[in-house]
């Protein structure tokens, strides 16, 4: 008699959005082998929402958005496979990462999560230093062992439930479309960077506003070699130093509103502080 192989594992695959089109195409094609494609848009205005609404694989669910962190959260909880691709609405997986990543889940030795390095793309040109070469994250984990620390607001961190692997092959992530567009992202990430350091106690600087992004800049332009990227290098270092600038800027005008509040409310000293920050941020 022939023995019995193990059925083969279905995937779920993720993606948060606002405002994608023009990534989210090619973002919907390369996931087409997932079993489900779910994606969880933050009432997208430019035809994101619409796109997906008639594509034939998407389930697309609305979500107002209110960080990083809570909205990957609902979205997970959205999969009905254990095993979850998770991915930005401007990265692509390609034919070998695809290959790799079936592979992997039909392993019975398979880690619970794993770690991809991504490929950066300045528009359609590799972008191959700039701080940029060893980011990775993790893409593709076990629903039911892992979940995302609720700490953070930005750039959410996944605690998982077991051992985590590296994958061979990277995903292609096309970070800069334009110049408005990635500034935008940068300016954003700051603010919510911002926020975190705000509801955390953190206390503004001048000394950190003059320095921060001048450090961040000279790190990624001249340590991590943002010069061999030529003028794709400028570009993507000064944009990146604009967000640290932007996050000392918002945590100032966060700290000045705060104190209005309360010299205003005369809020009680001994109401924890961390309450009474929250609440500003999400008012």
């Amino acid at each position: 008699m022939a023995g019995f192989s193990a059925p083969k594992q279905k995937i779920s695959a993720l993606i948060i959005t606002y405002n994608e089109m023009g990534y989210i195409e090619r973002c919907i094609d390369s996931v087409s082998f997932a079993d489900e494609i779910i994606v969880v848009d933050s009432y997208s205005t430019d035809g994101t929402f619409e796109y997906l609404s008639n594509h034939p694989k998407v389930h697309v669910v609305q979500h107002p958005f209110e960080n990083f962190t809570a909205q990957k959260s609902f979205a997970l909880k959205q999969a009905s496979n254990d095993w979850v691709l998770f991915l930005d609405a401007d990265e692509i997986v390609g034919n070998n990462l695809k290959e790799e990543i079936i592979q992997t889940i039909n392993n019975p030795n398979a880690h619970e999560a794993y770690w991809f390095y991504r490929k950066f793309m300045f528009q359609n040109k590799p972008l191959h230093f700039s701080g940029w070469q060893t980011d990775k994250n993790h893409r593709l984990f076990r629903k039911s062992r892992v979940h995302f620390a609720d700490h953070k607001l930005v750039h959410e961190t996944l605690v998982v439930n077991g051992t985590s692997g590296t994958f061979q092959e990277k995903l292609i992530h096309y970070c800069y479309k334009d110049y408005q567009d990635y500034k935008s992202k940068m300016v954003s990430y700051g603010r919510l960077k911002a926020q975190q350091m705000f509801v955390n106690g953190k206390s503004f600087n001048f000394l950190k506003l003059a320095m921060k992004p001048a450090w961040k800049f000279f790190y990624n332009y001249v340590v991590r070699l943002g010069f061999l990227d030529f003028k794709k290098g400028i570009t993507i270092c000064y944009l990146n130093a604009l967000s640290v600038f932007v996050r000392y800027q918002h945590l100032y005008m966060l700290e000045k509103q705060y104190k209005r509040i309360i010299t205003f409310k005369r809020l009680p000293k001994n109401q924890p502080i961390e309450v009474s920050r929250k609440s500003l941020i999400s008012s």
